[in-house]
């Protein structure tokens, strides 16, 4: 088994509701960046490769981290957000999601099998063995509910930057530890 570490990205410019579909950090979220960086290498076996969610926010969380390695930093869409139903207006989205939220991976409603995108989160991120995985507060918790077997979509609230770290087992996750938790919901 390989270590691998899921990071959520830093605090946001702008939050769901805003015009700004893919808002960079705000002057915390950079902070909390260089922090995660410090934090990541710090570790007695760092992470050798950088990898992220093609949304600006967590690109500029991961950069810190490439640039310290001085590795390219990799793009993977499949460690991205949750994709909203097509029948949700934007401006529906954090309802819709706050109903997620307080359900389980196969109640949630829309045009996609959520289930399974849970399980691929998993398996991406288990392909990136060795590697920081810099993602997303629903991205993250579909990844522990895979390893942990726990259907509800929000097992727990991964605060800006923490880092959760699995042991990478084949195409499967197993949770070593769950990172610092927000004190507050994410919506």
């Amino acid at each position: 088994m390989t270590r691998v570490w899921m990071i959520r990205h830093g605090k946001p410019s702008a939050t769901w509701g805003d015009h700004d579909d893919d808002p960079g950090l705000d002057e915390t979220g950079h902070a909390q960046a260089r922090a995660a960086a410090r934090a990541l290498a710090a570790l007695p076996d760092p992470p050798k490769q950088v990898i992220s969610s093609p949304l600006r926010r967590c690109r500029e969380t991961a950069q810190p981290y490439a640039d310290a390695l001085g590795v390219e930093l990799i793009i993977d869409a499949r460690v991205g957000e949750i994709p909203t139903p097509k029948s949700i207006a934007h401006d529906d989205r954090g309802a819709w999601l706050r109903e997620a939220f307080g359900g389980t991976w196969g109640g949630i409603k829309g045009d996609l099998d959520y289930e399974d995108w849970r399980r691929s989160v998993a398996r991406a991120v288990a392909g990136h063995a060795g590697a920081a995985v810099f993602s997303h507060y629903v991205a993250i918790n579909a990844a522990v509910s895979t390893a942990t077997g726990d259907d509800r979509v929000m097992g727990f609230r991964p605060d800006h930057t923490s880092i959760t770290q699995f042991e990478a087992e084949g195409d499967g996750l197993v949770l070593v530890e769950k990172g610092r938790e927000a004190a507050t919901s994410v919506l």
